[in-house]
């Protein structure tokens, strides 16, 4: 019987035969990044670093939700997580519209009523990225223990740059 999965799981043989092994889980380079769920972004790839050297908490438009806010949390505070990197981007669906519209959209495309649901879209993607980054830095568990900023990448560059 065919699987929907079987070349996912294929791949993952493949993979495992030369998987990197014997990580600690903490993030050696003291680097957290949270940024958009988008297919676009490799994370560890736009900022230079590799497996084990980070943490990456993904959401959509890399807002800072409350298991971003968690993980950041508990990186600073046990996994050695020094400075956190929060990332939005150029062409993202989040800041295409606001939470009622993207409702709408899914209930098209789903056929099921989507509304009410919360997303957290945001065209104004400085203003949000701003108040994701005060969140974070001025949280009492994470203020005076790592420093934060905010950035937007370009996903047509690849170019990232600090806005705060």
């Amino acid at each position: 019987m065919e699987n929907d999965f079987d070349d996912l799981i294929a791949a993952n043989r493949r993979y495992a035969t030369s998987a990197p092994r014997n990580f600690d889980g903490y993030a050696h380079a003291g680097v957290a990044v949270v940024t958009c769920m988008d297919s676009r972004l490799q994370p560890l790839e736009m900022i230079g670093l590799f497996l084990g050297e980070a943490k990456i908490l993904r959401t959509p438009g890399g807002h800072v939700t409350e298991d971003a806010l968690n993980g950041c949390i508990l990186g600073v505070n046990l996994l050695r997580v020094r400075r956190i990197l929060v990332i939005s981007h150029s062409k993202c669906a989040m800041a295409s519209g606001d939470d009622d519209e993207l409702a709408r959209r899914v209930t098209e495309a789903s056929g099921r009523d989507a509304s009410g649901l919360e997303f957290g879209a945001d065209a104004d993607q400085e203003s949000r990225l701003r108040a994701d980054v005060k969140l974070l830095a001025e949280h009492p568990l994470i203020a005076g223990r790592a420093r934060v900023g905010g950035f937007h990448y370009d996903v047509d560059t690849g170019l990232l740059h600090q806005v705060c």
